[in-house]
């Protein structure tokens, strides 16, 4: 088995600034991390090689420096690393990052099962799986919790809900976004970290997928933020204090003078 999952190093939250000319986010010399979320879907595929000697490649869309974050990844296990660095995907929404990383998948050309985190902390959209799965044509599921190999290649997943937990069968080729239920990641080992240190991850570029330059980055996104600002500071607040009885007083009466109907 073959199992792609998709990472990215999203700004620390310590240090998130907006380019005012594009109002996407500035990642260039920012102090970055690797998305928590993704790192259960590392830690998924790791325990599914556990089991059955599966490869796991994992992949990342970003500037030059998210080398880093698959250089840690590689160093908990992971068997190899695709770079995704093209100035052309700069700004991309996540329509345009997906169709960046499936165009990715479809040049791995075998992949049987593609994990992702839920979200990314940075956008918190939870579209880029779901998109992925569209553009590639395999089905999915979101918001799993646990996933276990059945006899036939088959898939057994268990999947949070907010009524409870669903238990689907799914085939493969399939994708799945995973949640923290599925497992502690595991810390890098001394060996791993060796290895990690020496490999040549390989770069790929819009050109290297086939992509036109329109298709991907800021060029080939549905969406643009046209405008970042705060929301005006509150003047009219008012505090109410004193006991349970006094503050219902209080709050009656603010409100039977702004003629609130009813009062």
């Amino acid at each position: 088995m073959h199992i792609a999952v998709c990472i990215k190093q999203v700004p620390d939250t310590k240090n998130v600034r907006i380019d005012p000319d594009t109002h996407t986010l500035v990642r260039q010399g920012v102090e970055s991390i690797i998305n928590p979320f993704d790192l259960f879907a590392v830690e998924a595929a790791l325990k599914i090689k556990d089991e059955t000697q599966a490869r796991i490649t994992v992949l990342t869309m970003g500037p030059p420096q998210a080398d880093e974050a698959l250089r840690d990844v590689l160093s908990r296990g992971v068997d190899d690393a695709v770079l995704l660095s093209d100035r052309a995907f700069a700004g991309a929404d996540t329509w345009a990052t997906s169709t960046t990383l499936a165009a990715a998948i479809r040049k791995l050309g075998d992949v049987d099962l593609i994990l992702c985190g839920k979200q990314a902390v940075d956008g918190d959209t939870a579209q880029v799986g779901p998109e992925m799965a569209t553009l590639l044509d395999v089905p999915y599921a979101t918001f799993v919790k646990k996933i276990q190999m059945l006899d036939g290649g088959d898939l057994k997943i268990f999947r949070q809900t907010d009524e409870g937990v669903e238990i689907w069968k799914m085939p493969t080729p399939s994708l799945l976004t995973v949640i923290k239920e599925v497992g502690e990641p595991r810390l890098p080992s001394l060996r791993h970290k060796m290895r990690a240190k020496k490999a040549e991850i390989p770069v790929w570029g819009a050109a290297d997928m086939g992509l036109p330059p329109e298709s991907v980055g800021l060029s080939g996104s549905f969406t643009q933020v046209v405008r970042v600002f705060s929301p005006p500071r509150r003047t009219d607040r008012v505090l109410i204090q004193g006991t349970i009885e006094e503050q219902a007083e209080q709050l009656y009466r603010h409100l039977k003078e702004a003629k609130v109907p009813g009062l």
